[in-house]
Order: structure tokens, then C-alpha cells, then sequence
């Protein structure tokens, strides 16, 4: 190794940006050993060394854990160039997706600046004292935080105003008072006054999010599996939330027809 390869350990540190006791956690596991030692046993890093730190710092940015990265960079079967296009690949593709995410994320910042939130008691004065509202809200984020589908959410409702809120409230109303007739009347599911309805309810979603076909079934089944929806849907009549996936599941499999 000449002179003009050989780097300290806090040299490389500052070079790639990581501290000085995680390159030496990483000779001590063998993943990145230097090549040489100082007379005084100190570590020196030459290009080879660099240029594997930088792929295990790659590795490890697409989320691979430690002793993966130790399998595949020591593996002799692996083909080095097709490695590096994998991992072009890879770094592309979370690129693309975190550029996704700063669009959505400015287009919610920017529904923000004019939009409204309701107070606490705006929501129970529209929707009801029993309306838990904060409850839902903290567990829709939980669960779908990470989707296009909450983000719309997120970005579509910051425009709404109180009386926005209103309308979307009294069509709610009026839907479910519709499908209660429906359901009381012996509407079978698939038929057009059925389909119709489900047409109508999908509408309603997609004023939150763009809400497809399959979409639309997975709530339906929501409907019945979680018991606060069965429970909100059979207040109005009982059986309505059965009566209501079976219309959406008819009218979507006939649209697949």
C-alpha cells in the first residue's frame, strides 16, 4: 500500500460521513477491515477499503441488515457489475418514491395554508355529540398513513369548510336513508336500482380519495368486520351494513364482467 492510499480510521470517518467507533464495530464483525496498521497498530484504510465502505453504506441505506450486506459483498458468485446495476436499480426506485412524497407532502402543505379544520365542537355540532372524530382520525393514520389514499385524504378535505362539511354530512344521510328504503323494499343486490345505489356511495368516497372498485369492496368489508361501522350502518336499520357490502361486491363484480 503506498503513502498516498492509506487513510486513518478518522480520516475515513470524515470522508464518508460516519463515526469513527462504527468503523471500528465494523472491523470488529469483519465487515470492512482495513488492509494495513500503522507501526503503531494504528488502522489504515486504503482505496479497496473505501470503496467497500461505500457499498456497505449503500447496502445499508436500502435497509439491509449487517450480515446480509457481509453475505453479499463476500460472496464469489456474485457478479460485481450486476451487483452495481441492482443497486442502481434500487436507489432509483426509492428515489422516485420519495420524489412522490415530496409532491404529496407540498400539495398538503399547500391545502393547509386555506384550509379549515373543524373544532371539536363544530364536529359534534355537524355530526353528532357521539361523533369520535379525533379517534378515527389518529387510527386511519396509523393504519393507512403511508398510502396515496390518505394522502388525498389529507390534502382534499384541508379545502373543505364548515360547510362543506355540512353538504358531505346531509348527502351521508340521505344516502344511507335511500339504501335503508332499499334494503326495507327487498332491492336485490346487482340489480340497477342496487348498482345505482353503490354508483352513489362510491361517489361519495372518491370527494376523499380516488376510490376504484376494489377500493370500494375493502370498505364494504369493512363495514362488516369492524363493529363500529356494522354498529353505525344497523342504528340507521338493521341489516344495513350487510345489505350495503352485497350491493357494492354485486355492482363491482359486474363491472369486472
Amino acid at each position: 500500500m503506498s503513502e498516498e492510499d492509506q487513510r486513518t480510521v478518522g480520516e475515513i470517518a470524515r470522508l464518508v460521513g460516519i463515526s469513527v467507533r462504527t468503523l471500528h464495530h465494523w472491523d470488529h464483525i469483519g465487515l470492512v477491515v482495513p488492509s494495513g496498521r500503522t507501526a503503531s497498530g494504528y488502522r489504515i484504510y486504503d482505496d479497496a477499503d473505501v470503496e467497500r465502505l461505500h457499498r456497505v453504506l449503500t447496502y445499508r441505506e436500502l435497509g439491509f441488515p449487517l450480515e446480509q450486506i457481509a453475505t453479499l459483498l463476500d460472496d464469489p458468485s456474485v457478479d460485481a457489475m450486476a451487483h452495481l446495476r441492482d443497486q442502481h436499480d434500487l436507489l432509483t426506485e426509492r428515489i422516485d418514491r420519495l420524489h412522490r412524497m415530496v409532491a404529496a407532502v407540498e400539495e398538503m402543505m399547500n391545502a393547509k395554508k386555506d384550509g379549515i379544520q373543524l373544532t371539536a365542537a363544530e364536529q359534534a355540532e355537524i355530526f353528532g355529540d357521539d361523533w369520535p372524530g379525533d379517534e378515527y382520525a389518529a387510527e386511519a393514520q396509523e393504519r393507512w398513513g403511508d398510502t396515496d389514499a390518505w394522502r388525498q385524504s389529507q390534502a382534499r378535505t384541508a379545502r373543505f369548510d364548515k360547510n362543506d362539511w355540512r353538504r358531505i354530512k346531509a348527502e351521508g344521510d340521505a344516502l344511507e336513508a335511500k339504501l335503508a328504503d332499499a334494503m326495507r323494499a327487498g332491492v336485490a343486490a346487482g340489480s340497477p336500482e342496487a348498482n345505482a345505489l353503490a354508483e352513489e356511495h362510491r361517489a361519495g368516497i372518491e370527494q376523499f380519495y380516488d376510490c376504484g372498485y376494489e377500493m370500494q369492496v375493502n370498505l364494504a368489508e369493512m363495514y362488516i368486520a369492524d363493529p363500529r361501522f356494522t354498529a353505525h350502518y344497523d342504528t340507521r336499520a338493521p341489516g344495513l351494513a350487510q345489505f350495503l357490502r352485497d350491493i357494492i361486491v354485486a355492482n363491482a363484480e359486474g363491472r369486472d364482467g
